[in-house]
């Protein structure tokens, strides 16, 4: 019987955290990169990156319980990088793609797709906390952390966010049924 190698016990601790991590939180990722960047393709190219991301600073997960938040840290700075960096011409193709043709994103169509087109009508400075919120389960202090701002501001932008959204929802309802 051989004497285990230690280095390769290390290697396969790392891949069983990583791939435990994939498993746990791959679909909450994509969802976020998905209302981040509302393109399906893009979504999971962030999703990738981050977890090619995720997977050289492994070892820099300490906690369990911080993945979550330390992956959505991840990905929200990746997508940033896009715009940092200006390296990506995107070609918007799903402009010609009628909303009703049969293989269409759910996503896309009824209620989601209304709060969608309603929160991205929000500025920034509302719907990022929002989304981390909704999305990534975040507390207002870890909001509060991740974006560098104070607690009371992230509950004051995240009260006037639920306002101004429920505000669009009920115009673009208003609009719709010809009532405006």
């Amino acid at each position: 019987m051989k004497p285990s190698d230690p280095v390769l016990e290390d290697v396969n601790a790392r891949q069983h955290q990583f791939e435990a991590l994939t498993r746990a939180h791959a679909a909450d990722l994509f969802r976020f990169a998905w209302w981040l960047c509302g393109q399906e393709a893009l979504a999971h190219d962030l999703v990738q990156e981050t977890m090619l991301r995720a997977w050289k600073n492994i070892d820099s997960l300490r906690d369990a319980d911080a993945a979550k938040p330390w992956l959505l840290t991840i990905l929200r700075r990746e997508h940033a990088r896009l715009y940092e960096r200006k390296r990506l011409d995107l070609v918007e193709l799903e402009d010609n793609v009628p909303e009703n043709a049969a293989w269409a994103d759910p996503e896309r169509q009824g209620r989601t797709a209304e709060i969608r087109r309603a929160m991205w009508k929000l500025p920034k400075k509302y719907r990022e906390p929002l989304l981390l919120q909704t999305l990534g389960g975040f507390s207002c202090e870890e909001i509060a952390a991740e974006l560098g701002e104070k607690p009371g501001a992230v509950m004051t932008q995240l009260f006037r966010a639920r306002q101004q959204l429920k505000a669009l929802l009920d115009d673009d309802r208003e609009a719709a049924h010809g009532l405006s």
